[in-house]
């Protein structure tokens, strides 16, 4: 389900009801700014992701901001690291 964030803050009792049936997505700029779930499904993603290795989640880091790291690499090679004229040894 989507709403505006104008008619979820108007109507907030309503999808809060809502929200422990299914995800309300509220949308605020033609994005999607907040899903609303309830306490229960909350819980269970929490404890989907500690069960994660740490391994697994700096896979998913990795994937999923891999053009910013590639971005900052590059941007280390080109002009180098700050202060590093300044390092006593």
């Amino acid at each position: 389900m989507q709403v505006s964030a104008t008619e979820a803050k108007n109507r907030f009792g309503y999808y809060l009801g809502q929200a422990e049936r299914e995800p309300v997505q509220v949308m605020k700029n033609d994005r999607v700014a907040v899903v609303m779930v309830s306490a229960a499904r909350y819980a269970e993603l929490e404890a989907l992701e500690r069960t994660k290795t740490l391994g697994q989640r700096k896979r998913e880091f990795n994937e999923t901001y891999a053009e910013w790291i590639a971005a900052q690499n590059e941007l280390v090679e080109r002009v180098g690291v700050f202060g590093e004229d300044y390092r006593p040894w």
